[in-house]
């Protein structure tokens, strides 16, 4: 698929209001604008495809600093969105010490955020998203959301999910997937996909054959959990859009609260479908709304033909371009909205002779102090916050420096984690997972409990503290390592490297499994010896649920114990083999 003369340039980087076409390595400047212009999309084509995805539940505007190390290797080295900090800036031609810097990148996060303040919010977002459709028409505008939806604060946790639901109901999706959405108990999220008004698709989910023979109901007689894709009318143009969950669901969470579903990329499956989509529906468009994460989408392209687009999440990468992927017929474009509502994409699709002519992709960056609230939504969020409020906003401690949770290897915020889990449960070594979601805190600012549980918020909570031998502790993070470093995406299986407390190690990516991690040591610089026992402290469990009490109880005893942060040595390992890597920023860590 080669659109228009789109073959012969890069994409367009329409952001903000400056719709200009970029040139291979020639990318527009991104200039500041007056706040009154930032919004105004020139109108173009056909159809508008508006995307969020990974909001991990946060209604409010927040603060969410991009990360330092952002690793791509051997076809990915120095490509979207492995580029971070200063290389980000100069790749895609951003003004230092912008709006946009500032939205894009960890550089002078902690003095920028002072000055332009949070971002997102979802009274903000419905403001901007009708202002989108409204301009365009709503009967050519579809909105997308690609999940992560309803996990990653308290009230999404304690309302399992139904707040969001609400809010995605007013902001008016019409078409979800799904990854951590799915970390409720299967009838709980079923009773959600039945309050939202959208549809929820996943043709990769699939009703286990023991399931079926035991009664479990299927969408189809092919035994998808879910319905696989939807056909869209937007004024006379039909729009195809196929649902890929993220396909290591029972492996990077818990497979008990979902015991009947079975998950994968499934691309023979997926192609086969385009190919009957394509000959049976006859759509202008096919659009896949994917929780794969970038790279696997970007693999997924180059093997699965007669894509048109794929929206992507999972990996939280806010990219201000569509990346383009040849195939076998052709070219798919892939886009991605980073997390937390800091952005929302906006596909503007021209359709001529039944068939993709041209496109402009925005990103936008929603700056909470620049647009209005929606007043129902704001209503909305007063109104389902309201019986925790109190709760929520009970302050801990301050925070001297900056608290942040995304990055390749390991944040501020997750360091206070391995700290609390040591000091309470009197442990030599902490591990912690390698989430990507929680909202950053500013220094100068109180922690409450609300910021605790947004690095926390989830259905298997339970801490542990055991005794576990030295090679173990290699071989978890060796595990770990390869799931990210993997030569081939399709084995990566989500998630950043395995946080550490009490220990240091060096690391060298492009090794093989086995041999990437090297001079393991304990806090007091001894060497872990592989045949001997260390007191290991950690939480969230996928195998089975631990006896410990939740992670944000230790967490709340370790800051109420303290008179304020400050100082937090974020236990980062020596990174080796690997220098010049453009996805890594020493001037953000």
């Amino acid at each position: 698929m080669l659109y228009g003369s789109l073959s012969r340039r890069e994409f367009v980087i329409a952001m903000l209001g400056l719709a200009g076409m970029a040139t291979p390595h020639s990318h527009t400047r991104l200039k500041n604008k007056k706040p009154d212009d930032y919004y105004k999309l020139k109108n173009f084509g056909s159809i508008r495809i508006l995307h969020i995805t990974d909001p991990h539940a946060q209604l409010l505007p927040v603060y969410y600093r991009e990360p330092s190390i952002n690793i791509g290797l051997y076809n990915n080295w120095g490509k979207p969105p492995h580029i971070t900090g200063k290389n980000f800036l100069k790749f895609y031609g951003i003004e230092p010490k912008s709006r946009y810097a500032y939205a894009f990148t960890c550089i002078d996060f902690a003095k920028d955020a002072l000055k332009y303040g949070k971002m997102g919010g979802y009274a903000h977002i419905k403001y901007l998203a009708d202002y989108l459709r409204e301009s365009f028409g709503r009967n050519k505008t579809l909105f997308l959301d690609g999940g992560d939806t309803w996990q990653g604060s308290a009230t999404a946790l304690y309302s399992r999910g139904q707040d969001m639901v609400g809010a995605q109901n007013l902001l008016g999706i019409d078409v979800m997937t799904g990854h951590w959405d799915f970390t409720y108990p299967e009838k709980r999220i079923i009773k959600n996909i039945k309050k939202l008004k959208a549809e929820f698709l996943a043709q990769n989910v699939f009703v286990k054959d023991e399931a079926l023979l035991s009664g479990a109901a299927s969408y189809d007689d092919q035994g998808h959990a879910f319905k696989p894709y939807t056909i869209k009318e937007l004024k006379g143009n039909r729009i195809a859009v196929i649902g890929q969950a993220f396909p290591y669901t029972p492996i990077a969470n818990p497979q008990r609260f979902i015991p009947d579903w079975s998950f994968g990329i499934h691309a023979d499956t997926l192609s086969q479908l385009v190919k009957d989509i394509r000959m049976k529906e006859k759509p202008d468009a096919i659009i896949l709304l994917s929780h794969n994460g970038f790279d696997v989408d970007k693999k997924l392209a180059r093997i699965v033909s007669g894509i048109d687009f794929i929206s992507g999440g999972h990996t939280h990468d806010g990219v201000p371009e569509a990346v383009p992927v040849k195939n076998s017929s052709g070219t798919t474009y892939i886009t991605n909205a980073g997390t937390n509502g800091k952005f929302l994409g906006v596909l503007d699709i021209s359709i001529k002779n039944h068939r993709v002519d041209d496109f402009r992709f925005t990103l936008l960056p929603v700056f909470s102090d620049l647009l209005p609230e929606d007043k129902q939504m704001r209503d909305y969020i007063k109104k389902v916050r309201k019986p925790y409020i109190d709760e929520l906003s009970k302050k801990l401690v301050t925070t001297e420096q900056l608290l942040y949770r995304r990055g390749n290897f390991n944040g501020s915020f997750d360091q206070i984690i391995c700290d609390a889990l040591m000091e309470v449960n009197d442990a030599e070594i902490a591990l912690s997972p390698g989430f990507r979601w929680g909202t950053t805190v500013i220094p100068g600012k109180a922690i409450t409990v609300e910021d605790v549980m947004n690095q926390t918020a989830i259905t298997y909570p339970e801490t542990y503290t055991r005794e576990m031998k030295g090679s173990v502790i290699k071989a978890v993070l060796e595990d770990v390592a390869d799931n990210l470093f993997n030569r081939d995406p399709f084995l990566q299986q989500g998630g950043d490297m395995v946080r550490t407390g009490g220990i240091s190690y060096t690391i060298a990516p492009l090794k093989s499994i086995g041999n990437r991690i090297s001079d393991l040591r304990l806090a007091n610089g001894k060497k872990i010896e592989p045949d001997k026992n260390y007191k290991v402290t950690g939480w969230a469990t996928v195998k089975s649920k631990a006896a410990g009490e939740p992670i944000w109880k230790t967490v709340i005893k370790y800051l109420d114990s303290h008179k304020n942060i400050a100082n937090v040595n974020v236990n980062t390992p020596d990174i080796v083999g690997i220098k010049n890597n453009p996805g890594i920023d020493r001037g953000c860590m």
